[in-house]
């Protein structure tokens, strides 16, 4: 199963979501460190959801992608 993850990167670290799955977040001082911890959180979040909630929820599909834009 595949599922999508959204990660940022500020001056307190790095961020981690998963669009699919509303509230699943985390958080860590390095990139590896914040890919295991959205691994975890998203394998514990999904534990807790009925068969038929996890194909509602993973029916989704989500692509990411960076634009290059002008600013004036």
């Amino acid at each position: 199963m595949k599922i999508s993850a959204v990660i940022e990167h500020d001056d307190s670290g790095y961020f981690a979501y998963s669009p699919e799955l509303p509230g699943c977040q985390t958080q860590g001082d390095d990139i590896d460190e914040v890919m295991i911890n959205i691994q975890e959180a998203v394998e514990l979040y999904l534990s807790t959801l009925s068969v038929d909630e996890r194909k509602g929820l993973l029916s989704k599909n989500i692509m990411t992608t960076q634009l290059e834009i002008k600013v004036a």
